[in-house]
């Protein structure tokens, strides 16, 4: 019998559990990485990190909105200089949080093929998963003078082993699971039949996952994950649902996201009554001409836009802004 994994769909009965009086909060997370061509081969060098001068203006926006964002950072950002003082202020004032992000293919050691398969860290040999998982948890330790207790697989990539390295690590919270979306065509999970709402990975409840927000709107959302496989063998399948308005997937984020989008998405996650809604980005899209979303200034600026709007209507409906910190506190048992 095979033991379930991470990449699994969680057991019945183990939905997350919040204090009193959290209601529902918002996250705030960053894949904090390298820049590099999204639609060339996976390599190891030939990266930028140009971008880090872009970060100050975003945290002092975040600031400004009340919001402490979550820098998932990686192996190329915790060997900066620069990324790590700039984020290191801001997170030993209590404005920013620190978690890891693994990119195998740019993480040591460096053992592996580099191919689209060992791009997700979960289909790694387990020892060398978490070699380059404890490397980098032991490097972000160091820079940044706290344990990281926030996961997130590069390209969502868990795997079977993940689990136990998470747990034996110390890492409290996972948000590797981007539900709705479906990966195995390139080699990666599918987690298109997994929860939105937090769920504990083990019964002992020592690690919460904490999904990546998506949501599917419109007359056919029931039937979201079935249409989307049908997509594979049809590529222009979906999209006449969407243009039709039967059914739509929305992710919460402000990449290929518009903000009249987010705000159905929303609409359908706060009446759903979910607890935490999980927003994301790539944190080089903060400057223009490094990611397929943001590659004018005018494109950063709607990215700015895009969050100024989202949090406004968030605040609109009472749900606050919160931490990793706090959503440990509120499912402490």
């Amino acid at each position: 019998m095979t033991t379930p994994s991470m990449v699994d769909l969680p057991a019945q009965g183990s939905a997350a559990r919040f204090s009193s009086g959290f209601g529902q909060r918002v996250l705030l997370t960053v894949d904090t990485e390298e820049e590099f061509d999204w639609n060339s081969p996976f390599r190891r060098d030939g990266h930028g990190l140009s971008h880090i001068a872009a970060i100050p203006r975003f945290q002092a926006f975040c600031e400004g909105l009340g919001v402490v964002p979550v820098y998932l950072v990686d192996w190329p950002i915790v060997q900066d200089a620069r990324a790590v003082e700039i984020i290191g202020d801001a997170v030993r004032r209590g404005v920013a949080e620190v978690g890891v992000q693994l990119h195998p293919w740019v993480n040591p050691p460096f053992e592996e093929v580099v191919c689209e398969r060992n791009s997700f860290a979960g289909n790694l040999p387990p020892a060398l998963e978490a070699a380059k998982f404890i490397a980098l948890r032991d490097a972000i330790k160091a820079a940044f003078g706290a344990a990281p207790l926030i996961y997130r697989a590069g390209r969502y990539g868990l795997g079977p082993h993940t689990e136990e390295l998470l747990k034996s690590a110390g890492i409290r919270i996972d948000t590797s699971v981007r539900s709705l979306f479906d990966y195995t065509p390139k080699g990666g999970p599918d987690y298109s039949h997994h929860p939105l709402t937090p769920y504990w990975v083990d019964d002992a409840r020592q690690l919460l996952e904490l999904p990546v927000t998506s949501v599917y709107t419109g007359p056919l959302r029931q039937f979201g994950p079935l249409l989307h496989r049908a997509q594979r063998h049809i590529p222009t399948f979906f999209s006449g649902f969407s243009r039709l308005g039967l059914l739509e997937r929305i992710a919460l984020t402000p990449e290929g996201v518009s903000a009249d989008e987010a705000l159905r998405g929303i609409d359908i996650a706060v009446n759903s009554g979910l607890p935490v809604l999980v927003l994301s980005f790539h944190s080089p899209s903060l400057a223009p001409g490094h990611t397929p979303y943001a590659k004018t200034p005018a494109a950063v600026e709607a990215l700015y836009h895009w969050l100024e709007v989202v949090y406004a209507d968030l605040a609109q409906r009472g749900v606050r802004p919160t931490t990793v910190a706090e959503i440990i506190a509120a499912t402490g048992e």
